[in-house]
């Protein structure tokens, strides 16, 4: 059975068409007010990156609540009206692991046939 309230760090990135940099800095300041916990925001014409912690049960509940997080403030925020291309979810102990820990090795397994 899964921890219960774990924590999850959780990116979400966005594009679409080409949006103007200050409007989509305008709208990700609004965003930032909505949902203050953000960690990190980032963003060009095309794309938008948001990182935050989120709490839940499984990977699945997290990543649900993930992929609706745009639209849910697409409209109170102002957001560009782009859609989800990545998302990314990491319990907490991992995504320390990534950033304090020894680097995983790269195996050169090279192309295989299915």
């Amino acid at each position: 059975m899964p921890d219960s309230h774990l924590l999850w760090q959780v990116t979400v990135t966005v594009g679409g068409e080409w949006h103007p940099t200050g409007d989509t800095h305008t709208a990700l300041c609004r965003l930032q007010v909505e949902r203050p916990f953000l960690e990190s925001l980032r963003y060009d014409e095309h794309r938008a990156e948001v990182s935050y912690w989120e709490e839940g049960d499984t990977m699945g509940d997290v990543a649900s609540l993930a992929l609706g997080m745009w639209n849910e403030h697409q409209e109170s925020a102002d957001l560009p009206a782009w859609e989800v291309v990545g998302l990314e979810v990491l319990q907490r102990d991992l995504y320390e692991q990534r950033r304090t820990g020894p680097g995983l090795v790269l195996a050169d397994v090279g192309p295989r046939p299915f």
